[in-house]
C-alpha cells in the first residue's frame, strides 16, 4: 500500500534529530530557518519559504533584523512565521544582556560588546543608550535615552545624569549606533560626550566609555583617547 505521508513530515523529524546530535554545526542556513519555522507553521513544507527568506534578506541575521511588516510580505510566512523570527531575536537579545550582567565587574567586556552589537544590529534609526554601573562596576540597568531618525538623535546631558543619580549609579557607559555603519564619531558626538563627562565629574560619576556601534565595527572613545 502506498505511503501517503507528506514527505516534509519525515524531513522535519530528521532536522530535529540532526539538531539533537550535532546542534547547528552541520546545518545549512536554510535548514536552520526550516527548523525554526516548523514550530510556527504546521502541515507545510517550509524549505521553499526558508530559501525565499534568505533570498530576500540575505542571511540569517538579515531575517532576524527585518521588521515584522517586511517579513509578512514574504508569501506563505503568515503571522506566526514572522512572529517567531522576532521572538528569537528578542529572546537572544535578553540572553546576551543577562550574560553581560552576570559579570562581577564590567567596564567594556566582550560580553557587553556582544550584547550591544546584537541589540543595535539592524536598527534603521539612531538610538542612544546609557548603561548604569554600581560602585563595583556591576550593571544596574541599560536604558534607552533617545530614539530618532538616522543621525538625528538628540540627547540631553541633564537627562542622562538625572537618571544616573536616580539609580545611584557610580559610573556610566554611553552607547549609540550609527545605522550607516560608519563608526567614526561626529563633532557633535564628541562635544556631547565631553559635556556629559565634565558634568558627571562634578557629581562624582565616572564615564567609563562611549561606544559607537556600526554594522560590523565598534568605536571606543576610551580606546581612541577621546575621553580624558
Amino acid at each position: 500500500m502506498e505511503d501517503k505521508t507528506p514527505h516534509y513530515l519525515g524531513h522535519r523529524r530528521r532536522l530535529k534529530e540532526k539538531f539533537v546530535r550535532v546542534g547547528f554545526e552541520a546545518f545549512a542556513e536554510h535548514e536552520i530557518l526550516e527548523l525554526l519555522l516548523t514550530y510556527a507553521i504546521p502541515r507545510k513544507d517550509v524549505k521553499p519559504l526558508a530559501k525565499a527568506l534568505l533570498k530576500e534578506f540575505g542571511s540569517l541575521k538579515g531575517c532576524l533584523d527585518a521588521d515584522l511588516a517586511e517579513l509578512k510580505k514574504i508569501k506563505g510566512i503568515g503571522e506566526h512565521g514572522a512572529l517567531i523570527l522576532k521572538v528569537v531575536k528578542e529572546f537572544s537579545s535578553l540572553y546576551l544582556k543577562q550574560k553581560a550582567m552576570e559579570k562581577a565587574q564590567i567596564s567594556c567586556t566582550e560580553e557587553l560588546l556582544g550584547y550591544c552589537r546584537f541589540y543595535f544590529g539592524g536598527l534603521k534609526d539612531e538610538r542612544f543608550c546609557v548603561i548604569y554601573l554600581d560602585t563595583q562596576n556591576r550593571i544596574i540597568e541599560m536604558e534607552t535615552i533617545q530614539e530618532g531618525i538616522v543621525n538625528q538623535a538628540v540627547v540631553y546631558p541633564r537627562k542622562v545624569l538625572e537618571n544616573a543619580l536616580r539609580r545611584k549609579a557610580a559610573a556610566i557607559i554611553l552607547v549609540h549606533n550609527h545605522p550607516s555603519g560608519y563608526v567614526k564619531p561626529s563633532e557633535a558626538d564628541i562635544r556631547l560626550t565631553k559635556k556629559i563627562q565634565e558634568t558627571a565629574k562634578i557629581l562624582e560619576i565616572l564615564v567609563h566609555d562611549h561606544i559607537i556601534i556600526g554594522e560590523d565595527r565598534v568605536f571606543s572613545f576610551r580606546e581612541e583617547g577621546i575621553l580624558f
